[in-house]
């Protein structure tokens, strides 16, 4: 059990990720030393009823201050951005929030002596150039979207400030998320969630990828036990300052369709690419995780049959509102 003197600000907390690390914060820490932030309130009960929340746009450098003044945070995790298929649509507001966002947090964390900051990089740092099959720690990275952009940016900019300020950050390139709690918040591997929900409503789902695009791809509770492993991880063993690949399991619309047919035989898919198409083709089909594993031990527990049984069954509970 982490040591409860720790106090966390967790940013962009309503999102799909951070509505559920900040639940598992709680569960590690206690409810009322993990503070929930967002631009707007939750809508998710058990997010706003479980422990603090406050209002907060990460561009705004004096309240965050006020926030670090009030809370006396120890640790940061640092998850408000705009995602790779909203930040086409607007792609100067999506640097702005991406990249001004993460250079007040780091300001802060120099400015409070704050302990440790989480930053969540993304596959869409590669590239065209990029290897794409089993995408190795190093490489080419030749993003082409804002998004892919303001990430790969923002690891220059982390490990920079951990090499000079001595400041100990953290960060996982996610691969697409996949999860039952919360909806999907713009981005390209968005389909592999929605999927699951129109699957249930006995309702045909009409993909934007291509049915053999591959991308790799994490559930949720994955994604969850990898955030937490490398920020409890000894510092020694952190040797990747930037951000580390991460992976748990490849697929295809094809192939997900597949599995939930095995559960759903009627279950209908058709596909209609769209823009999101030519992001997707930039980006990796597999990913290598070896420094991962080695660091600090990262094992995933899910694979694609694993997560559609779990999808489906958690996805039916919450319909039926058990």
């Amino acid at each position: 059990m982490t040591p409860t003197k720790d106090k966390i600000l967790v940013t962009g907390a309503c999102g799909q990720l951070g509505s559920e690390l900040t639940l598992e914060l709680r569960k590690i820490y206690g409810e009322a030393q993990v503070i929930a932030a967002d631009i707007a309130v939750p809508k998710q009960k058990e997010l706003a009823e479980s422990g603090p929340f406050e209002i907060l746009d990460v561009l705004d450098r004096h309240h965050l201050a006020d926030l670090a003044y009030k809370h006396e945070f120890t640790q940061i995790y640092h998850l408000a951005a705009v995602l790779s298929a909203t930040g086409e649509k607007r792609p100067k507001f999506t640097w702005k929030v991406n990249m001004k966002g993460l250079e007040n947090i780091l300001d802060l964390t120099l400015e409070k002596g704050i302990q440790r900051v989480y930053w969540p990089s993304s596959i869409a740092v590669f590239g065209p150039g990029t290897p794409r099959q089993h995408t190795p720690q190093h490489t080419i990275m030749d993003p082409n979207t804002v998004y892919g952009i303001s990430k790969l940016t923002g690891e220059r900019f982390c490990e920079y400030y951990a090499t000079r300020y001595n400041l100990d950050i953290r960060s996982l390139r996610y691969p697409g998320l996949i999860g039952y709690k919360a909806l999907p918040g713009g981005g390209t591997t968005d389909y592999a969630v929605d999927i699951y929900h129109k699957a249930l409503e006995d309702a045909p789902f009409e993909c934007y990828l291509a049915e053999n695009t591959y991308l790799p791809m994490m559930y949720m509770p994955d994604a969850l036990k990898a955030t937490l492993e490398v920020m409890h991880a000894p510092t020694e063993n952190i040797k990747v300052r930037s951000s580390y690949n991460l992976t748990a399991m490849s697929f295809s619309p094809a192939e997900i369709a597949a599995s939930i047919q095995k559960h759903i035989p009627d279950f209908k898919i058709t596909y209609k690419p769209d823009y999101r198409q030519q992001i997707a083709a930039s980006w990796p089909e597999s990913i290598d995780d070896s420094a991962a594993q080695q660091d600090w031990n990262w094992r995933p527990s899910y694979d694609l049959a694993r997560m559609t049984q779990d999808m489906l069954e958690n996805l039916k509970k919450q319909k039926a509102g058990l």
